[in-house]
């Protein structure tokens, strides 16, 4: 506008917060045991870590460490690198993938969503909870990040969250 010399008003806008859908963790077990193989494996991946998408899809074998049952999150947009425990359980469903290639879920974000969109709502008309088809993948970041906020309340500090 400086540049033609004219001028412009700013419009007035007042964002309304609201708060994220958070399921329970029962809604989120039912998903990940109704999906595919590799899908089940990416979503207990994401709930365990709170990772983002696109960091969980970058993650290649040499990042999970079996013996200590540990993996290393890469950062991604401007957060630090973390270490990570996970379970058992994610550990065996790890070990049951092909390992065909360097990342541990190759693809491309796009197909990851398509295909997670058909086996969620399929799940959803199935176990007659129409509350699944809100789950997304960044849910369960909020998921994560509302569980660790809810164990450490009362505590001073986050540091060592696993979800920021």
């Amino acid at each position: 506008m400086k540049f033609v010399k004219g001028s412009w008003e700013m419009p007035k806008f007042k964002v309304k917060e609201k708060m994220p859908f958070i399921p329970t963790e029962e809604e989120l077990d039912q998903l990940i045991a109704g999906c595919g193989r590799k899908t089940s494996t990416l979503l207990q991946l994401l709930k365990e870590t709170g990772a983002r998408l696109g960091k969980a899809l970058k993650l290649k074998w040499t990042d999970v460490d079996f013996e200590r049952r540990l993996v290393k999150i890469t950062p991604e947009k401007g957060s630090r690198p973390r270490i990570l425990p996970i379970s058992l359980k994610l550990i065996e469903m790890l070990n049951i993938l092909p390992r065909e290639n360097e990342k541990i879920f190759p693809a491309k974000k796009g197909s990851w969503k398509k295909s997670f969109i058909n086996q969620r709502n399929r799940l959803a008309v199935k176990l007659g909870n129409p509350r699944l088809k809100n789950i997304t993948f960044h849910i369960f970041r909020h998921w994560k990040g509302t569980t660790e906020y809810h164990r450490n309340q009362g505590h001073t500090t986050r540091q060592g969250s696993a979800w920021t």
